[in-house]
């Protein structure tokens, strides 16, 4: 890959993202009470639970869509500096070097899928509104860059032959590729993918699950997700959090989720017996 990979930062052990105590309400109803979630270096973290159960809205908060009105949320970058989140823009949270993809898809429909990726990559660019305007040989070469990143991106993805093809006349599963490809594009160290397998067929959510590892290795990468895929987020995870009614109910490894009676209840289901 061309792009920057994230060095040897990837073996320590360090937390990267940390939600401390993360309370939210809207108006009288209390959407997240004291969640605690932290993802380290190198990890893939599932988020799960029952609709309505938060999750989405923690990764609002985290990404600076919504403010926490308690708690804290920090992301630490490559070189050990920790920043917090609260109070920045989105824009600000990316440029730190956490990406999302999102429940519902975002792309430019009437953009082509060379143009989504190229958009934001220029997260990274150097050239201002002067370079802009006079296009001196500096910008014209970070032009051609972005343009060859992007498309390498697309290649990584399977997503090279329809790079002139505007992203609204892409297949589901193609456009849910065309996400992630544009949330790599400003160069994370921590990704955050929500619901990355919705409406997949078995087999793309096989070769999601595939995706999302080879990602986390190759690109060394901390990856936190939202699944509803039990089987899914049980094969890929090495950690998962269980939320219920905005509340911590189980944290631990697959095995350990998967027989914790407080999640059969809540999520899982309930034997006969």
């Amino acid at each position: 890959m061309v792009l920057r990979k994230n060095g040897t930062a990837a073996a320590r052990p360090e937390p990267v993202l940390q939600v401390e105590g993360v309370s939210k309400r809207f108006g009288g109803l209390l959407a997240l009470s004291e969640v605690d979630l932290t993802v380290k270096r190198g990890e893939i973290v599932a988020l799960i639970g029952p609709n309505g159960a938060g999750k989405t809205t923690l990764f609002n908060c985290m990404t600076s869509l919504y403010t926490p009105d308690e708690g804290r949320i920090s992301l630490t970058d490559l070189e050990g500096k920790k920043h917090s989140l609260p109070g920045k823009k989105p824009f600000q949270v990316t440029e730190l070097g956490m990406a999302r993809t999102f429940q519902n898809i975002r792309l430019f429909a009437s953009m082509t899928v060379l143009e989504n990726v190229m958009i934001a990559r220029h997260c990274r660019t150097k050239a201002g509104i002067l370079g802009a305007l006079f296009r001196p040989p500096a910008t014209r070469r970070e032009e051609r860059d972005i343009e060859e990143q992007s498309y390498a991106l697309l290649n990584y993805m399977g997503l090279a032959a329809v790079f002139e093809e505007e992203a609204r006349n892409l297949s589901y599963g193609q456009q849910r590729r065309l996400e992630i490809a544009r949330a790599l594009a400003t160069n994370p160290y921590m990704l955050l993918l929500d619901e990355p397998a919705a409406g997949m067929n078995p087999q793309e959510t096989r070769d999601l699950q595939n995706m999302i590892r080879r990602i986390r290795d190759e690109f060394e990468l901390s990856i936190l997700l939202i699944e509803h895929d039990m089987s899914m987020v049980m094969s890929v995870s090495d950690r998962i959090y269980v939320v219920e009614y905005g509340c911590n109910i189980a944290e631990g490894t697959p095995d350990e989720v998967r027989s914790d009676p407080k999640v059969i209840k809540a999520y899982l289901g309930e034997s006969d017996e």
